[in-house]
């Protein structure tokens, strides 16, 4: 069996026997023949699935400690269509389970996976916490992709009524600026979301991998709730500096890709090479030259896993918990059994000295190549123009 036939089993359908028997329930595939009502009901591999209830702050806003992602459910990474009957089963599993934060953006599909979740969530929108994004150009009703950024204020406003039709509701919790757009300064940026907050149209706000320069003048505009960034073990960046200055605001951090887009979970091993339109294939973190180096976070991952009777992908979600009380992240997934071991993740805790042993350990491996290629890294850490 090739490593990419492997990849299409599923992201931990061949994981070490470290960390899986513990977790050997959630690892069985589950077909879209499982109602989410059957799920609820544990019953069959979900007898000992674990429902989540903790709750943690982002800001002013209140969420589940873990929530999920919902930006591949109209295509995964190796560019396959899911069963979008089966994707909204997922996410109202996951509401049954505690889950109360749902993440997604106009850019996903585009607008598709707003509207799967919009579909998902109708009968029981009150009982959760929507976010998506503006900031990428995307034509307003055809969906089309178009070149660079557009956070213009009139633009910005028009997106967000297209959003609220998609999700079938009348605001958004928590609306992000996808991307800082080098040509609009961010306080016409934050003036254009408090219209929409004082319309009843949003009710929180945040920014996704912008210049810190732009978070301040951002929250001294319009106070942010929540920074949503890469972070994993897999990049650690928001350590430098963005950790500190949402601490020093209140802000809470919502890490995406959290699981290392599945490296983490040890479904990627020296041998994997991956589909063209896959966009690990061109990080170069996972290229042929830097696996094996990179794969000792993995061994690290499954020898915890082993001693927490988990998975490695708990185990990385964890250790993101453990790092601050206002860190919440939002894997994302396409297989019941994968939402279900990582909302598992909440129930794993460290003690002092094991949490100090484990950041050690993360801290000892050199890891090597790029997150993401240049022409995309180019969007990140960018700074908003001063307003004339």
């Amino acid at each position: 069996m090739t490593n990419e036939q492997k990849l299409k089993i599923g992201r931990r359908g061949f994981l070490g026997a470290a960390g899986g028997l513990a977790a050997a329930p959630l690892l069985v595939s589950t077909g879209s023949g499982v109602s989410a009502q059957e799920a609820a009901q544990g019953t069959g591999i979900y007898a000992t699935a674990p429902s989540l209830s903790g709750r943690r702050m982002l800001g002013t806003l209140e969420v589940s400690s873990i929530g999920l992602g919902v930006q591949n459910m109209h295509r995964t990474y190796q560019t396959t269509i899911p069963s979008r009957p089966e994707m909204i089963n997922i996410i109202r599993t996951a509401h049954d389970r505690g889950v109360t934060f749902f993440d997604t953006a106009e850019a996903y599909g585009p607008h598709e996976c707003e509207r799967i979740l919009g579909e998902a969530v109708e009968p029981f929108r009150d009982e959760v916490v929507i976010t998506s994004k503006f900031g990428w150009n995307i034509d307003l009703e055809t969906g089309e992709r178009l070149p660079g950024l557009n956070s213009k204020p009139d633009h910005i406003k028009l997106a967000v009524d297209g959003m609220l039709k998609r999700l079938r509701t009348d605001r958004i919790d928590l609306l992000y600026q996808h991307r800082v757009d080098p040509e609009v300064p961010i306080e016409d940026v934050a003036g254009a979301v408090k219209d929409l907050v004082d319309e009843g149209k949003v009710l929180h706000w945040g920014l996704s991998e912008m210049g810190l320069g732009t978070l301040r003048r951002a929250h001294a505009e319009l106070p942010v709730t929540a920074v949503q960034s890469e972070y994993s073990m897999l990049w650690r960046g928001p350590e430098d500096e963005v950790l500190s200055v949402c601490e020093e605001l209140g802000i809470g951090f919502v890490p995406w890709s959290p699981l290392g887009v599945g490296f983490l979970t040890g479904a990627i091993d020296a041998g994997t090479r991956f589909a063209e339109g896959d966009i690990r294939g061109v990080e170069t973190r996972f290229a042929p030259e830097n696996l094996p180096a990179n794969l000792a976070l993995v061994a690290l991952l499954k020898d915890w896993a082993g001693r927490k009777q988990a998975t490695a992908g708990q185990i990385a979600l964890a250790w993101l918990l453990a790092q601050k009380p206002w860190i919440v992240p939002i894997p994302g997934t396409t297989q019941m059994a994968h939402m279900l071991e990582n909302i598992g993740a909440a129930a794993i805790s460290f003690t002092p000295d094991e949490i100090s042993e484990l950041n050690m350990a993360v801290a000892a491996i050199e890891l090597r190549g790029q997150r993401l290629p240049d022409a995309v890294l180019a969007f990140s850490n960018v700074e908003a123009p001063a307003r004339n």
